[in-house]
């Protein structure tokens, strides 16, 4: 069930992608940078990140956006330890609390926990600048390689309509 599930929301959406003369390498940037901007370590942040990458770097939107939504429970999970990495590269004091808190905090009062949380949140994203660079670049190795052999797996001629 899962896997079909997984088959229809990822897969085929990415099929079709390539068989509407989209490269296997666009499509793997485009992935690539949708997980590591999907794992940015600011709340809320991803759609304009993955948005404004997509125009930059004139990446397809509708692969960046779904693989940011398919991602954003790795990126609460990625949260803390981010701010823990940072607070470690900066040799800051730990802030004593988890991710449910700082989820309690957001939604109790948004401006106090933004000033309480500022300075740990620029530490996570220090940490995301020095991981997420190399994250995109093995990435999209990986996916590249990948869609390569789905392109002749399918048997597939990127740029024809194809039939999944």
């Amino acid at each position: 069930m899962k896997r079909l599930l997984f088959h229809r929301r990822v897969v085929a959406p990415i099929v079709a992608l390539l068989t509407q003369g989209i490269t296997p390498e666009k499509i793997a940037l485009s992935v690539a940078f949708g997980i590591v901007l999907g794992i940015f370590p600011v709340l809320g942040s991803t759609t304009v990140l993955c948005a404004a990458a997509a125009v930059i770097f004139e990446l397809n939107l509708p692969a960046i956006q779904l693989v940011n939504w398919v991602i954003y429970p790795l990126q609460l999970l990625l949260l803390v330890p981010f701010i823990r990495l940072g607070e470690k590269l900066f040799r800051a004091a730990p802030l004593q609390f988890s991710l449910a808190k700082i989820l309690t905090m957001l939604r109790a009062d948004l401006p106090h926990a933004v000033s309480t949380l500022w300075l740990a949140e620029v530490h996570a994203i220090c940490a995301w600048l020095l991981a997420g660079p190399l994250a995109i670049l093995l990435l999209y190795i990986l996916m590249s390689r990948t869609l390569r052999q789905v392109v002749s797996s399918y048997g597939l001629r990127v740029g024809m309509a194809a039939k999944i």
